[in-house]
């Protein structure tokens, strides 16, 4: 039997709360609820249950100090034919480097490497035939959007399923602290 896993920073109600009073006024947008707000570190896709036990040693061996970061700005993916809207993050040296050990973790556990670029963003909206002329004055609306600093004091190893609604449902399987 297989899971579908990520690691992601859970964000606090405190900062959730601003992104959740952006969540109207788009055409097509399929506003993600509150539960589903996370910084994602690196999705693992569907493993095996023993390839799921080896990745949360290899997750649970991450030393890392605690730190802060913002959310600032806004864009889009699938340029052309947008798919998810999401608000960014400041630039954060610690972030990557967290990032980077979860990926050299999932590596340890003999997954693949991640083929994309770590973009860290808080994904807002799944979109659907939103006209790219309104997302654009949408997301110029947010840019100067930027939060009040978040403190990391640890990130998760979540289950994803998809649920008999709209959207996913994430789990938080295991949390590992920082600091």
């Amino acid at each position: 039997m297989s899971q579908r896993l990520f690691a992601a920073i859970g964000l606090p109600d405190a900062a959730c709360e601003p992104l959740l009073a952006l969540q109207a006024g788009l055409p097509g947008a399929s506003w993600r609820p509150r539960e589903n707000l996370h910084l994602t570190l690196r999705f693992f896709g569907d493993i095996d249950e023993r390839q799921a036990e080896d990745l949360d040693l290899e997750l649970s061996k991450i030393a890392a100090p605690a730190f802060e970061l913002t959310l600032e700005g806004a864009g889009w993916f699938g340029r052309l034919e947008p798919h998810a809207l999401w608000i960014g993050v400041g630039e954060n040296p610690a972030l990557i480097s967290l990032q980077g050990k979860c990926e050299r973790a999932a590596r340890r556990a003999g997954l693949a490497p991640e083929q994309r670029k770590f973009l860290p963003h808080i994904t807002l909206a799944y979109l659907d035939r939103t006209p790219v002329a309104k997302l654009a004055k949408f997301t110029q609306g947010l840019g100067t959007f930027r939060s009040g600093p978040i403190q990391v004091t640890g990130f998760s190893l979540y289950a994803s399923w998809l649920s008999r609604g709209e959207a996913n449902i994430y789990e938080p399987v295991t949390r590992y602290p920082l600091g």
